[in-house]
């Protein structure tokens, strides 16, 4: 036994060690559980009883001389691999810039609305995107033959019969959360309501199936069409400028009598024509009118007591304007070309 402690210890001595492989061959060989140290540990039981505490000692400093061997060339190897990567690195010179992120320019003109907005005197509410049909269509007089309803190309999730007030659908615009704003409180009611909503349409660059809209709702008493205005007068010289030219069209919408749209002059070519304003020199941007007081009346506010008025917008319109982005699949695409355009905005 003991002569074969001996020749592990020179073994050992003349082991050598140059990289990692060599250094794992020591390890299986010498430290490891089926190693040659380990079998002569499990072969003490075979000494005679008075040679056995002996033999014990030596076996325990052979195993402390592997392990300390072992640990020194794997320090070597360590301190190699340090040098092999070239000089210290230079702690004076100044640090790479911090990469931080940027909003998205949809969040931006959100953000923006919703100050100008609320400077004025209008909450943010909110709603659910899955909605039923009541109040989606059924609240907002869309009967069920009425051809309003061919606007909206609806992507229907659950549909329990022909103009069923419980179908479930994905809201195609944010009236809904108009519907339920009223049916909960009471006037006055000054809101606006930010969100997504959905519409089965081809996806273009004038066109996408998901995008977001704004819309607000006025109601009190001795609310007229001058208030609704005033009111998107005020948005388009905030949003774009003092100016900023503003135009109203009679128009329908089958939950506001009188029904208006409304028109800016045209941002990108400031009026003189382009394809943006199909070289009229003026834009879409909102929907409006005066609430039909049978929408009041189905939710349970007496059109006889209270008006209002309402409007929408969508967000992708009014960014386009305002940072004159041409293609609405832009938004989506998350082309990082794109969004690093607006860093610092």
């Amino acid at each position: 036994m003991l002569d074969k402690v001996k020749e592990i210890h020179q073994d050992i001595d003349q082991f050598v060690v140059s990289n990692k492989e060599q250094l794992e061959q020591f390890r299986l060989r010498f430290i490891s559980r089926k190693g040659v140290v380990t079998e002569l540990f499990e072969g003490l039981k075979t000494v005679a009883q008075e040679d056995r505490r002996a033999v014990g000692q030596e076996l325990n400093a052979l195993k402390n001389k592997a392990q300390e061997r072992f640990q020194a060339f794997s320090e070597a190897l360590e301190h190699q691999g340090n040098d092999a990567q070239g000089p210290a690195q230079d702690l004076t010179l100044p640090t790479f810039p911090n990469l931080t992120g940027t909003q998205h320019p949809l969040s931006l003109v959100r953000q923006r609305i919703i100050q100008i907005f609320e400077r004025i005197g209008f909450d943010v509410s909110d709603g659910p995107e899955i909605e039923s049909d009541w109040y989606n269509f059924g609240a907002l007089n869309f009967p069920d033959n009425h051809p309003a309803r061919d606007m909206q190309d609806t992507f229907f999730i659950e549909k329990k019969g022909e103009g069923s007030d419980t179908d479930m659908l994905l809201r195609t615009h944010t009236s809904n959360v108009q519907i339920r704003l009223m049916e909960h409180k009471k006037p006055p009611i000054r809101s606006i309501m930010p969100g997504r909503v959905y519409r089965n349409e081809t996806i273009s660059a004038r066109a996408h199936c998901m995008f977001h809209q704004v819309e607000g709702l006025y109601i009190d008493r001795n609310v007229g069409f001058k208030d609704l205005k005033d009111t998107l007068y005020h948005f388009a010289k905030e949003m774009f400028g003092k100016d900023t030219k503003v135009r109203y069209r009679p128009s329908f919408f089958p939950f506001t009598e009188p029904s208006a749209e409304i028109d800016i002059s045209c941002q990108i070519c400031k009026g003189v024509g382009c394809n943006i304003c199909k070289h009229s020199g003026w834009v879409e941007i909102a929907g409006s009118g005066m609430v039909d007081p049978q929408v009041l009346a189905n939710c349970g506010i007496d059109p006889e007591e209270y008006t209002g008025f309402a409007f929408g917008m969508g967000i992708e319109r009014i960014t386009q304007l305002k940072y004159v982005v041409n293609d609405l699949r832009l938004y989506t695409e998350n082309d990082v070309r794109f969004l690093r355009q607006f860093e610092g905005l």
